[in-house]
């Protein structure tokens, strides 16, 4: 194999990079135009273009044809990631305007390139830093030599370094940081400190809520009242009871008068309508109810951001040698070479308590072990003992409290009363025990190892169970989720097939298996599948709106029982499904005949939507962006933003009290936070869609260095990416929650496992390698 070392020039024609005397591009003492040319020309220069033939003539061989594929379709997956990103940037004005595809002009293509070359280059970043490579082996090698001696601090900056106030703010800063580790290296400490300064949430605003759990406390009082012996049958044709808001077609109602749906999930639809019905016996009215509820998920949510965020900082399944557990392993003061047989690669903190020397002789042979085979360690697979040894600094941990002491994201969802803040906690929770399942499922190889293997605490099963029930009692797309990630758990990490039995597969058939019982009994009325066909009726509304000439008859024939096409194209609102399926109060449109229609009709929607899609399909296309841009646009602002909750008029207006508490903070706090949300670039960090873009960032850069037992576990995030675009609305901000709470978490992860590679050497052949450390 051709490599840099066979590369040679003539003993006689370079000297440090200057052409000899006797050299033929110099005549009469004076340089040729080939001389002037070749000028810049280095041994370095020269070598590193044999480097780049030695690998080009290596890729080139038939065995790693195989490899090159594989990373050319990892490649098309990060840039597909980018092209989907920036074209939703693009085409973010248009819709703003109330626009379309056919006004696409050469500003938005504008938009669209500059946005793709961002994205692209911060996954190729991404990628580069994920192997290991410093921002000097990004930057060309020549630069640094142009710019040498540019980069010394000038002489002033050193002088102020060295007086006593600097010299004093130095100190105090790593005191703080010291301070800072010791008070989060447990998570009862974050928990309070998350309590303390949340409290004055839950105390000044009391309850956030909007018609959601009006329509979750109505359900539970007609079902209460038809257990305790009120006859309330489903009273005739022009009757207007709790299922007709949604509303749920009534094919699906069971024969006997049943109140219970499964529309905005069984399980806190009783939970609300239980505290809600105590709070009318005590005091006559809903509202103690709901500061209740709220003041129950602000402690739920204390508990899963304090666990998750104990989980990532501090490890705390790591074992002592001592025998006891080590939650943040305090500040690291030991540290160790990151190659013991390279100390030009420099040192690494290594989390030991002193004395324990053993531990450290431990890692030491770990550090050497684990480079024996330099292609497996940029993998995620290898070395995941190695990238739990630290605990995370100070930095870190402030950015971590800092995201969830001030975003508004955070601090509305822990007292607004909807299904998905539940979820998103609990997702958060769970996520922090996956974390803690992922990182010790190298025990096995550890055991070969002869070290003391790391294995997961039992309270992490538990929690990991809990958790998931509480998923799949407060959304219903958890179903799908978990089902999905079983299957893929599964795979990736057979062994672990009984942890997985009991902390994800019975849970979920528990749970989903009384549902289904429940609803074939007809004691709960199912959800109706019109909820999950958002995407088909925007684009059904919106070419009846625009060329409802263009729908065939045959597809109006079929649409006919289901919908009524005018009144469809009269409530079409690109942003929201919603008003096209009639959802609301009485005084609606009713596009959808959810009362006359019937299974069979229904088995006619997919063939009538499929039809006026391929008659129109530009304007079926912008239907669907128009749903879906905002989730991945970052400059778009929510169409629903967290402090919708706070001042709907079910608080303001129609609360018995609440609305007399605090009425000026409430409107003050909602206008600040619009405020910040509405600043160019600084605001993008109030909104969920900005924690989307990265996180699929994140994903495509962990495709492309094949990490993938860490995308096992950071499925789930792509899944409810797939949440947001069938949802009923665009821009959602509670929909975007779970992979917000999550994103420090799983950049987190991203940098520890980077690590791993930072430590590798250069993926130079070593001759070359050689060569290039010795000139």
């Amino acid at each position: 194999m051709t490599d840099a070392s066979s590369i040679r020039l003539p003993a006689d024609a370079f000297r440090d990079g200057t052409p000899l005397a006797s050299s033929p591009l110099v005549r009469n003492g004076r340089e040729s135009k080939a001389a002037q040319s070749s000028r810049g020309w280095d041994m370095a220069g020269l070598r590193r273009i044999g480097r780049r033939a030695a690998d080009y003539l290596q890729s080139a061989s038939p065995r790693n044809t195989k490899s090159r594929i594989a990373s050319a379709a990892r490649w098309a997956l990060a840039v597909a990631a980018c092209l989907w990103l920036s074209l939703c940037t693009a085409i973010g004005p248009l819709y703003w305007n109330n626009q379309g595809l056919a006004q696409f002009s050469w500003v938005n293509a504008a938009f669209g390139v500059l946005a793709f070359a961002i994205y692209m280059t911060l996954i190729t970043a991404l990628v580069r830093f994920g192997r290991g490579e410093r921002l000097s082996a990004v930057l060309s090698d020549a630069l640094p030599g142009m710019l040498a001696g540019r980069f010394t601090p000038p002489g002033w900056l050193i002088r102020v370094a060295r007086t006593k106030p600097s010299q004093a703010a130095a100190k105090a800063m790593r005191a703080a940081g010291r301070m800072l580790i010791n008070g989060t290296d447990r998570w009862w400490k974050i928990a309070v400190i998350l309590l303390v300064v949340w409290l004055w949430v839950p105390v000044t605003l009391l309850s956030a809520f909007g018609a959601d759990i009006r329509s979750q406390i109505r359900e539970f009082s007609w079902a209460y009242n038809q257990w305790t012996g009120l006859n309330q049958p489903y009273i005739g044709f022009f009757s207007f009871v709790p299922m007709d808001i949604y509303p749920t077609a009534h094919y699906l109602w069971p024969m006997h008068a049943t109140y219970l749906t499964d529309q905005h999930n069984i399980v806190l639809t009783v939970l609300y309508g239980t505290a809600a019905a105590i709070s009318r016996a005590l005091t006559g009215s809903n509202d103690w109810g709901l500061v209740a509820l709220s003041a129950g998920q602000f402690l739920f949510a204390v508990f899963c951001c304090a666990s998750a965020m104990n989980r990532f900082l501090n490890l705390p399944w790591l074992q002592l040698r001592e025998g006891r557990q080590s939650p943040a392993a305090s500040l690291p003061e030991r540290f160790r070479p990151r190659d013991l047989t390279h100390p030009e690669y420099g040192m690494e903190a290594v989390a030991v308590r002193a004395g324990s020397q053993s531990s450290m002789d431990s890692q030491f042979r770990f550090s050497t072990d684990s480079r024996r085979n330099t292609k497996s360690q940029h993998s995620a697979d290898a070395g995941a003992d190695a990238r739990a040894l630290t605990s995370a600094g100070a930095g870190v941990r402030a950015a971590m409290l800092l995201f969830f002491l001030c975003c508004p994201l955070v601090l509305f969802a822990t007292i607004s009363l909807t299904k998905s803040p539940v979820f998103a906690f609990a997702f958060a929770w769970w996520f922090g025990a996956g974390y803690e399942l992922h990182m010790t499922s190298g025990h096995h190889e550890a055991k070969r190892r002869g070290q003391s293997p790391a294995r997961p605490r039992k309270r992490t099963l538990a929690a990991l169970a809990i958790s998931t029930i509480i998923m799949l009692v407060s959304a219903k797309y958890a179903w799908y989720i978990l089902a999905l990630e079983i299957v893929l758990l599964l795979i990736a990490d057979r062994r672990r097939w009984r942890t997985y039995t009991v902390a994800l597969i019975l849970p979920v058939l528990a749970v989903h298996g009384a549902l289904t019982f429940l609803t074939a009994s007809g004691s709960v009325i199912s959800g109706d599948p019109i909820e999950s066909r958002g995407i088909q009726l925007q684009q059904i509304a919106r070419v009846a709106n625009l060329d409802p000439a263009s729908i065939p008859k045959q597809a109006r024939d079929e649409l006919a029982p289901v919908f009524n096409l005018d009144q469809m194209a009269d409530a079409y609102f690109q942003q929201d499904a919603d008003p096209v399926k009639s959802s609301g109060i009485q005084s609606k449109k009713v596009s959808y005949r959810w009362r006359t229609v019937t299974k069979a009709d229904m088995a006619a929607f997919d063939r009538a939507w499929l039809t006026i899609v391929k008659a129109n399909p530009r304007v079926a296309l912008d239907a669907f962006f128009a749903k879906c841009f905002g989730y991945f646009d970052v400059a778009d602002q929510p169409y629903v933003a967290m402090d919708y909750y706070l001042t709907s008029d079910y608080v303001t207006q129609w609360s018995t009290w609440i609305r007399f508490w605090q009425p000026g903070w409430r409107q003050s706090v909602a206008q600040n936070a619009r405020a910040w949300g509405s600043i160019p670039v600084l605001g993008w960090v109030t909104h969920g869609n900005l924690y989307v873009i990265l996180t699929l960032l994140i994903g495509a850069a962990e495709v492309v260095l094949r990490r993938w037992r860490t995308l096992v576990w950071h499925m789930p995030l792509l899944l409810l990416m797939g949440v947001m675009i069938t949802a009923p609305a665009n821009n959602f901000e509670r929909h975007m929650l779970p992979v917000s709470f999550v994103f420090g978490f799983l950049a987190l992860t991203f940098w520890r496992e980077s690590r791993q590679g930072t430590r590798q050497p250069s993926p130079l052949p070593l001759r070359a390698r050689s060569a290039k450390l010795e000139a």
